[in-house]
């Protein structure tokens, strides 16, 4: 693997197998065809064409919208089609901020080839010879990406709040970082990607080849932690955390996959601001240019 594998592996996406969702005529997502026949029989809410779908004409607002597709995703669950539950809820948009075209429970999205948002913080601590950053270890229990590497604090953003009040209740949840400490996070970058999606998964977790792709953006945030600060994981998702030279990190992105797909595009970009990769690495300018280029449905 190298940084720009990384990069090019989370965005894969290519329209071919895929069918565009559209919403008031404007494109919001694609869904592999085989999910789009699955919808065929809630012929209520969906229009399906040979080559778009979307919802009927009567659906006109966010809230109605939303009312006729959460039964629908129930029943796609219930009967295994949609195959996990996260109980949270996304504001469905193709622009951070804009008014939702509707919402939807989380583990659908990827169904619909929408695009999500999440945090992401980088947990750096300046000692005597140089930056560390700490790092988290998925649990092996955690039906996605089991055993990886993680930036200390990472999530999804639900609907309803804002995205500095989402960092804090993670930074509570995943690392015990007191709201105090975790408000001094800075927003420091956004990251777009446009990629198939290609789960790993854990022995106990099923996966159908229904997911569509991962439409995705990423709101990054550095926070320097003390020097004796140490997290603990309080919801059961990390196994462990490990505090590691700046260059170690820049080593295991650059080498190996041991670290959760998208957090590798964190890890670069963060490499990039600190200069660990700089304008004296070969690939510095495609580097930056891939990493930062716009991911935008066709």
């Amino acid at each position: 693997m190298s940084y720009i594998d990384h990069i090019q592996s989370c965005n894969d996406f290519s329209i071919e197998g895929y069918v565009p969702f559209k919403v008031s005529g404007k494109l919001i997502g694609w869904a592999k065809k085989e999910f789009v026949e699955v919808l065929k029989p809630f012929n209520a809410v969906f229009e399906i064409f040979p080559h778009e779908f979307g919802f009927v004409e009567s659906l006109t607002t966010s809230e109605s919208r939303t009312v006729a597709i959460t039964p629908i995703i129930e029943t796609l669950h219930k009967n295994g089609i949609i195959q996990s539950w996260v109980d949270e809820t996304y504001a469905i948009t193709n622009t951070f901020g804009e008014f939702p075209c509707f919402h939807m429970e989380r583990a659908a999205v990827s169904y619909f080839g929408v695009r999500s948002f999440g945090v992401h913080l980088n947990g750096l601590v300046k000692k005597s010879d140089g930056i560390y950053i700490w790092i988290a270890r998925r649990t092996k229990d955690k039906p996605f990406w089991p055993g990886k590497l993680d930036q200390i604090v990472a999530g999804g953003q639900p609907a309803g709040i804002s995205l500095i009040d989402n960092l804090v209740k993670e930074s509570a949840e995943e690392a015990n970082i007191s709201e105090q400490l975790s408000r001094q996070a800075t927003l420091v970058s956004e990251i777009n990607y446009l990629g198939k999606n290609k789960l790993q998964k854990s022995p106990k977790a099923s996966v159908n080849n229904l997911l569509g792709m991962n439409s995705d953006t990423l709101f990054n945030y550095d926070l320097w932690l003390p020097e004796d600060f140490i997290p603990e994981n309080t919801d059961g998702e990390v196994d462990e955390f490990i505090l590691m030279p700046l260059e170690e990190m820049a080593h295991l992105t650059d080498t190996t996959d041991e670290f959760k797909n998208n957090c590798n595009l964190v890890n670069i970009d963060l490499l990039l601001r600190q200069e660990i990769i700089s304008k004296n690495h070969p690939d510095y300018n495609e580097i930056k240019q891939q990493l930062y280029a716009p991911a935008k449905l066709q």
